[in-house]
């Protein structure tokens, strides 16, 4: 059995926090179940919500690093804030102070790759997708890759809204980010 433990909080969006499907369902929730039945380490604390923009995250991350004192923080937040149209600078914005965020409190933060959909144009979408490496790169942090890339494009790993996973994507879902977990 794993003897020392370490947290993995999750500030996400509705895509970790399983929009249209049952707590049980989500991919969080399964791959903490993979990974207690592997006798990981890790534990998951999911604090994403429907909904959320990064804006949201940051007001709420300083009582979540102090409520969870985890080693690493995925950052998985931003689509909101795109599909919303809200300026690529004040995502750019809110996800540096996120990251001195969790770097001051002693964690680990990953960023996540976020995409929006191409009906916002390619300038706006080009500029919004770019935040994500060039922060990685400008704090030396991990960037992992979108887990929506394979899944967003099969119509039936989609819910009928065409931008949520659906219940048969969360195991693939889960299975990217083992990997990445165990790559970490």
């Amino acid at each position: 059995m794993a003897t020392a433990s370490k947290k993995l909080l999750i500030a996400g969006d509705s895509l970790s926090a399983g929009y249209g499907l049952t707590l049980e369902q989500s991919w969080p929730v399964l791959l903490q179940q993979q990974l207690t039945a592997n006798n990981s380490p890790w534990q998951i604390h999911n604090a994403s919500i429907s909904g959320e923009t990064s804006a949201g995250v940051l007001a709420r991350l300083p009582a979540l690093l102090s409520k969870h004192n985890p080693d690493v923080v995925l950052i998985e937040i931003g689509g909101n804030d795109g599909l919303r149209g809200f300026p690529p600078a004040k995502l750019r914005q809110n996800l540096q102070q996120i990251i001195n965020m969790v770097k001051q409190q002693q964690s680990v933060p990953v960023l996540m790759q976020i995409r929006i959909p191409p009906n916002y144009g390619p300038r706006y979408t080009e500029q919004f997708e770019a935040i994500y490496p060039a922060l990685a790169s400008q704090h030396e942090i991990m960037l992992w890759p979108f887990f929506m890339d394979q899944i967003a494009i099969n119509p039936a790993l989609m819910l009928p809204d065409g931008i949520h996973p659906n219940a048969k994507a969360q195991p693939i879902i889960r299975d990217f980010v083992a990997k990445l977990i165990a790559e970490m």
